[in-house]
Formats: structure tokens, sequence, C-alpha cells
């Protein structure tokens, strides 16, 4: 429940401070690349100039969903965590410009979750399936649950940075979520929700640092 401490918050840092390398636009000309061979769950792509290594691709036609793990020129090797068959050269392989990444926040701990962290059981009410259908995209955490927030001891005008407290949710009887700004957030606090419920769409806290105002929910991306 406490996201950022210990040994997994300097794990997570690495990887937060290395998404900042991928283009937050990637713009539609070098979007797409093309198969050129598919071995297995392992897939070489062409035409991928400007990607990066650990960037979330969706492979073929069924967009499934893969991680660069090696850039050679303009080639890419690709780890896919689908199932390949079907697969031929030429298909498209969309970049999306982010990491691999997973979402932190409240249900994390009352969901069961694949490797890639699909959420299973939200899956088989959406298929009607116990198998899960490639390239079936769902958020991780869900969207429309609310959960009680309760504000820690953060005012408007306090300031804070990366890894401070500005809230609990009590997710389950065994757990309380320490709700924290990201690493990289901070600054003048400009609003903050008062207790009561809300989704993980919804802001509990605004900052404001060099003039430019920054909105924070439940939720993380790491």
């Amino acid at each position: 429940g406490h996201y950022g401490r210990g040994s997994i918050h300097f794990q997570f840092l690495a990887r937060n401070e290395m998404s900042h390398s991928f283009n937050a636009e990637v713009d539609a000309e070098s979007r797409y690349g093309q198969i050129l061979s598919v071995s297995g769950p392992v897939v070489i792509a062409e035409k991928m100039s400007g990607a990066c290594m650990h960037e979330l691709v969706r492979v073929g036609h069924y967009l499934l969903v893969g991680e660069i793990i090696r850039l050679s020129k303009d080639t890419a090797t690709i780890q896919v965590y689908e199932e390949t068959s079907g697969l031929t050269v030429g298909d498209p392989v969309e970049r999306t410009g982010k990491p691999l990444a997973v979402e932190l926040g409240p249900g994390i701990m009352g969901s069961i979750f694949d490797g890639i962290q699909r959420p299973l059981e939200t899956i088989r009410e959406l298929t009607q399936d116990i198998f899960i259908p490639r390239g079936v995209s769902v958020p991780s955490l869900d969207r429309s649950r609310e959960w009680e927030f309760r504000p820690a001891d953060v005012r408007v005008g306090s300031l804070v940075s990366g890894g401070d407290i500005i809230g609990l949710v009590h997710e389950n009887s065994m757990l309380e979520h320490r709700i924290m700004v990201p690493p990289n957030g901070g600054g003048r606090v400009t609003f903050v929700a008062p207790p009561g419920h809300y989704t993980l769409k919804d802001c509990v806290l605004e900052t404001e640092l060099d003039s430019k105002k920054t909105q924070y929910t439940m939720m993380q991306v790491w």
C-alpha cells in the first residue's frame, strides 16, 4: 500500500524516469512499422526508426501487446506477450510512444491480473469466455468504482514533493492505501479534495509550480 517506498520505489523510479525519453506524441507518419519476420513470440519489425527500447507496441491487425527488446538501425525485435499465430510479413506494428507500464491505485489488491496486468474477471464479464481473446484491451483498474478518500494533513498553500502522502483510501480489512504525490510531481497545493467518494478519474490534488498547474488522481502509472 505504500507506493514509492523501499527498494520497490527505486526499481519503479528508474523505470518512471526512463519513460520521459519516450515521445509523448508519435507523429502519424512514423507511428507504424511492419513485420519482417515472426519466430514464435519474437517478432522483428522494420521501418521502426525513432522507436525506443522497452517501448510498448501493438502488433498485427489484432493489436497484440508487445515490447521492444532490441533495436538495430530501423529494425526492432519485439517480445509479444500473446499468441502470435496468424501474424504475417507486412502486418502493421503500431508504436505507442510509451513504455510497458502498470497502474497503481485502489482496487489493485482486490483484482486478479495476468502477467501484463489485464484484469481477468473484467475480461471474463466482457467476453463471457474463460479464455482471453487476443488483442483485448481494458483498463487494469476500474475507472467507475468509487473509493472513500480521506485527505492527509495537506492544505491549500502547502508545499509538497514526490512521495508526500496526500490521503488515505481503505480498500479492504487488510489494506489501507497511502495516496502519494508522484516522484516527479510537486509544488504549492491549490486544491485538495474534501473527504468523500471518488473514482480513479477524479482529481484529488492540484499543485502549481512555475505557473503551471498539475492535477493528480488516486492512480499512478509506472
